[in-house]
């Protein structure tokens, strides 16, 4: 995807942590031994409160979650952390064999569902996971950052430009539509492909699309 798939220099990452929520301290309090062992950081909250009132929106990594906790079960605190500014990759973990509810985190994107007493290995095979994912989702982000920061430095004139050829529209229409001559069109549409970094209408397509 040329400019569409660039990558971030890894060193401008942000630092991945395990956030576990889990209500049974001891068993809390085992995997932040467990993680610590691994050279792994984490660190925990007893319920989902605590959760949203502590961890940071900036945070990146994975959260590890038992599926019933106090007040707001997994399920709910899964569709309450986008609308709640956090964007982490979820592992359920559960003491009970629930099909249904497994399915339903599968569904809503969960990594994971994993069966305590939990397999080291398994665990740390969905922590991997989650990582990976979440690197890909800061790439993402980062990369809509520096695309934005473009699409900032156009014109009035040039942002009503980028708009319309994106949607299809020939020079000669966005003439008319604008009420200036195709020739202006031509230098604007220019300038716009350049201040984008855009290597071709594709490209200047995806970058729109990443920022709409």
């Amino acid at each position: 995807m040329a400019d569409a798939a660039k990558s971030v220099e890894p060193s401008l990452l942000q630092r991945q942590v395990v956030h576990i929520v889990e209500d049974d301290e001891q068993f809390r309090l085992s995997l932040l031994d467990l993680f610590q062992s691994l050279d792994i950081e984490a660190e925990a909250f007893e319920d989902a409160a605590s959760f949203f009132e502590r961890a940071s929106k900036a945070g990146s990594g994975c959260v590890l979650l038992d599926v019933r906790l106090p007040g707001v079960d997994g399920i709910e605190f899964q569709a309450k952390l986008s609308s709640n500014g956090f964007d982490l990759p979820v592992i359920f973990m559960t003491a009970h064999g629930d099909v249904a509810t497994s399915v339903t985190a599968m569904k809503a994107g969960a990594v994971d569902f994993l069966q305590k007493p939990l397999r080291t290995t398994d665990l740390l095979n969905a922590i991997e996971a989650a990582f990976s994912l979440d690197r890909d989702q800061q790439q993402e982000r980062y990369h809509r950052i520096e695309i934005q920061s473009r699409a900032d430095t156009l014109t009035q004139r040039e942002t009503q430009i980028f708009g319309l050829v994106v949607s299809g529209l020939m020079n000669k229409q966005i003439a008319f539509e604008l009420g200036i001559s195709e020739i202006m069109v031509k230098l604007h549409r220019g300038s716009v492909m350049r201040k984008m970094h855009a290597k071709s209408l594709a490209d200047l397509v995806r970058q729109y699309e990443l920022i709409s």
